[in-house]
């Protein structure tokens, strides 16, 4: 049987050294502010949101959310957010996505500043996940995958990764993320021939193609270690990943799970990039 590797005990180290770096900050008169900006009434959107806000509470900073309505214009929305970027109180911008049909979301993201962009979706934080360098962050997910395999000490140097999912969110920085640990790469995705061979040929699958239950034991094999960061709700609501968590089990050296796994860890990210966003801010 695989090895279990629950997100919640990493997000709660993540915690620990966050909490301890905006404790320092509001000893030095910083008081860390993240921005939820959300557009439209959407029922998850404003659950996270308010998880967010307990987090931050927890942890020692402060949010503060920014409800707008469904039909706001392109112009509106990006005036808030050149607002936000403006201002010296806010340290960290989170625009909720995805956006109502009629906004471009890329044109929005464009006015974030990078240096507040705390979940990686500006031009900018992209350019930083690819080079090495620059301002911005990493989005949380893809960072949150490989925090995981940090902390239960799983090696990546030299070994084959597969990511399962070319997004600019999650696959794609994945991949660099992985990249830069020295591991070897494949990227797959709908397009992709021969699937189950590709994936049984990893050392580290790290399946984010949004697909529930995309790889089943024919694309696994015995000594894998599997991350799953796909979240898919069933018809009767239940919450499952692009992968097999039963034949993974049985196969794989080690697992995540769906939920538990690496969704646990992301709102952990997210706060670390607030402090460390502040902390820059405040040099």
């Amino acid at each position: 049987m695989a090895r279990i590797l629950r997100g919640a005990p990493v997000a709660a180290a993540i915690n620990e050294t966050t909490a301890a770096s905006l404790a320092a900050l509001q000893a030095n008169g910083v008081t860390p502010v993240l921005a939820l900006v959300r557009v439209g009434e959407n029922g998850a959107d404003a659950a996270y949101a308010r998880s967010a806000v307990r987090r931050c509470q927890a942890l020692g900073a402060q949010a503060r959310c920014l409800a707008l309505p469904a039909d706001i214009t392109q112009t509106a929305l990006e005036d808030a957010l050149d607002a936000l970027s403006r201002d010296d109180a806010v340290h960290g911008i989170l625009l909720f996505q995805p956006l109502p049909k009629h906004l471009d979301a890329a044109a929005a993201c464009a006015h974030l500043a990078p240096e507040k962009d705390v979940d990686g979706v500006t031009a900018a934080s992209a350019a930083a996940v690819y080079t090495g360098r620059g301002p911005g962050f990493a989005p949380c997910t893809a960072e949150a995958a490989l925090r995981l395999l940090d902390f239960y000490e799983i090696p990546l140097d030299g070994r084959h990764a597969v990511v399962v999912g070319r997004s600019a969110v999650i696959g794609r920085p994945a991949a660099m993320l992985l990249l830069q640990r020295s591991a070897t790469v494949t990227v797959c995705h709908s397009h992709t021939r021969n699937l189950a061979e590709l994936t049984r040929q990893a050392d580290v699958i790290l399946a984010a193609a949004g697909r529930p239950a995309l790889l089943d034991a024919g694309c696994l094999r015995a000594g894998q270690i599997v991350v799953d960061v796909g979240v898919n709700v069933l018809e009767d609501g239940t919450l499952t990943g692009d992968v097999d968590f039963a034949a993974a089990e049985a196969l794989a050296d080690a697992v995540t799970p769906v939920p538990g796994g690496v969704g646990a860890v992301t709102t952990a990210v997210l706060l670390a990039h607030l402090a460390q966003a502040a902390g820059q801010a405040a040099r």
